[in-house]
């Protein structure tokens, strides 16, 4: 044996456990999945794959994460954050494992594989809820961002309005149908996700230039002595207060939600092996941005931190150039959510085709059912972010529960059924912590964001 040989074989060894060749298989490939692995793209690089993950997983999440430090106090909440990546990363570890195990190449041919049609279909539905939510959010931040908003009866002037004074052309609905004809919808027709990797890239710098701006306020507030000592651990006083605890958990398991990207990354890959190593430094570095964004944001603003940290900074800083660096916080979070938008977008279309044509041919070889799912995702989402402003109550049960579902509950039933009999005692024992951890919080969070909504508005 050559050299030659030992490289040509090393090569085809990379990618043998997505392609493998099964003597019995027909010539033919009869389900959408099975044909869609025939025409993938398998030249993406181990960095865009970190990027694309990587803007997966940074998305809105990263500025409700220093409200969580204002309930847990900030070593608990630092604890948490540490604490749900590394749940993650087992997760998706499962999900890689038993679709090598199944031969399959998404997530829901993996559903499909151990719960039948229902399970796959139960995936795509949550898949649908969670990022037309997710997708609807970002576009009335970018629209309460660039052209102000008045949600509680409080005008809260946009950067445009800001700049240049009201006009017609600055006003919501025309900045957001500008934003989606000339931002949304040319990245949303790519049809490979490593063709996002730019775009990805300069979406997590984005997210840096926040946290940069942010840990720079927060260290000159502190040679002045106007930051206060912040609150190390939570402030249970009650049985209300303890319960409140578990609210947070919904937040930090929505800002680690990438499952549904995992697969396609994965096929996308020029050597599958490196799945793994891709997870584990796109979850390092997220983890280290929202450590950094939670600790800074809850040193700068203390108990006075909202909900969306975002709204801090529409006010007063108290230090030179206050107003300035308020904008660029401001656009370069903005920005930074219409780079997100794609890739969210991207598992949307592919998981609403499987749920309606479950038989027809892979959606990148159909221009036309490409074009209109396409077209009508943008237009729902659209008119969502229009006219349906006050969708934030709503997507907190919906958005956290769909959520939930795809990070924590999916994966660990689909190593409890073990159909190929490859779960230790270990994976089921985490499978059953995940269940019972995401169900438990998850009830309890329910039920307190109901009991503070209905009791906010009798």
């Amino acid at each position: 044996m050559t050299i030659g040989t030992l490289g040509s074989n090393k090569e085809t060894n990379s990618r043998k456990s997505k392609h493998a060749v099964d003597e019995r298989a027909p010539l033919l490939p009869s389900k959408q999945e099975e044909a869609a692995s025939f025409d993938e793209f398998d030249g993406a690089s181990f960095s865009g794959a970190v990027f694309n993950l990587s803007t997966t997983i940074v998305g809105a999440g990263i500025m409700a994460l220093p409200a969580t430090m204002k309930v847990l106090g900030l070593v608990l909440g630092i604890a948490m954050i540490v604490f749900v990546a590394f749940l993650t990363e087992a997760s998706i570890e499962m999900l890689i494992r038993f679709s090598r195990a199944g031969k399959t190449t998404s997530y829901g041919s993996l559903m499909g594989d151990a719960f039948g049609k229902v399970g796959k279909s139960l995936l795509q539905i949550c898949v649908l809820v969670n990022n037309i939510g997710v997708l609807i959010v970002y576009m009335i931040i970018i629209g309460d961002v660039l052209s102000g908003t008045s949600a509680g009866g409080e005008h809260h002037a946009g950067v445009l309005e800001g700049l240049f004074g009201e006009h017609w052309w600055n006003g919501r609905f025309f900045v957001l149908l500008v934003t989606t004809l000339a931002i949304f919808s040319p990245l949303a027709c790519f049809k490979r996700i490593d063709s996002l990797r730019y775009t990805s890239a300069l979406s997590v710098g984005l997210a840096v230039v926040f946290l940069i701006i942010t840990v720079g306020i927060t260290i000159i507030k502190l040679i002045s002595g106007t930051v206060m000592m912040p609150r190390l651990l939570p402030d249970i006083t009650d049985l209300t207060s303890f319960w409140k605890l578990f609210t947070v958990v919904p937040v930090l398991v929505t800002a680690y939600i990438c499952h549904y990207n995992v697969h396609s990354i994965d096929n996308e890959l020029e050597d599958s092996t490196q799945i793994k190593a891709v997870v584990r430094t796109s979850l390092a570095l997220c983890s280290s941005v929202y450590v950094m964004t939670s600790m800074f944001g809850f040193l700068l603003f203390g108990d006075s931190t909202l909900d969306d940290v975002l709204a801090n900074f529409d006010t007063d800083l108290g230090i030179p150039y206050g107003s300035l660096l308020n904008v660029a916080v401001r656009v370069s979070y903005a920005v930074h959510l219409m780079l997100v938008f794609p890739i969210v977008f991207f598992p949307l279309r592919l998981n609403l085709d499987g749920l309606l044509f479950p038989s027809a041919r892979p959606l990148s070889r159909d221009n036309l059912r490409f074009a209109s799912i396409t077209i009508g995702l943008i237009t729902v989402i659209f008119l969502g972010a229009n006219f349906i402003p006050s969708i934030w109550d709503a997507f907190q049960f919906t958005g956290a529960t769909a959520a939930v579902c795809i990070g924590f509950i999916f994966p660990a039933a689909v190593t409890l059924k073990d159909r190929h009999g490859i779960a230790t005692r270990k994976d089921k024992a985490l499978s059953v912590f995940m269940i019972v951890l995401a169900v438990f919080s998850n009830l309890v969070a329910i039920y307190s964001d109901a009991y503070a909504l209905f009791k906010k508005n009798p």
